[in-house]
């Protein structure tokens, strides 16, 4: 069976970079995109993304946008979405959930909690 893939979308490479580093280290497989449409064309040509690291704040289509787009998508709207985002504001974790995310973690990101979510969501 394939390993499950991880697929960070995020417009900063830097953050892409990160968690890149950190997941790989845990033995994780990882894609990445810089946009929401690259992250849509990498999940229609990979059937084994686990889970999306999905950034909430990107210009052109935001993580609502992106959740609500994939919510629509017969191939992507099982796919369990992390939102990402250093919008750490009251409420806006709940604005994640109620978008549809999974879960929804901070920037920056507390790597065990980041970890323990994606256990979560790819048992």
């Amino acid at each position: 069976m394939p390993q499950k893939l991880i697929l960070i979308i995020d417009d900063d490479n830097r953050n892409i970079f990160a968690l890149k580093a950190v997941l790989k280290a845990k033995g994780f497989d990882c894609l990445s995109a810089i946009s929401a449409q690259e992250g849509f064309s990498i999940m229609e040509k990979h059937d084994n993304v686990a889970i999306v690291l999905m950034d909430m704040m990107m210009p052109d289509m935001d993580g609502y946008q992106a959740i609500a787009a994939m919510k629509k998508s017969a191939k992507m709207q099982n796919i369990p979405v992390l939102a990402v985002t250093a919008q750490a504001m009251v409420g806006d974790k709940e604005r994640c959930l109620s978008a549809g995310a999974s879960g929804y973690v901070s920037k920056p990101i507390n790597v065990d909690e980041l970890l323990l979510q994606i256990e979560n969501f790819t048992k």
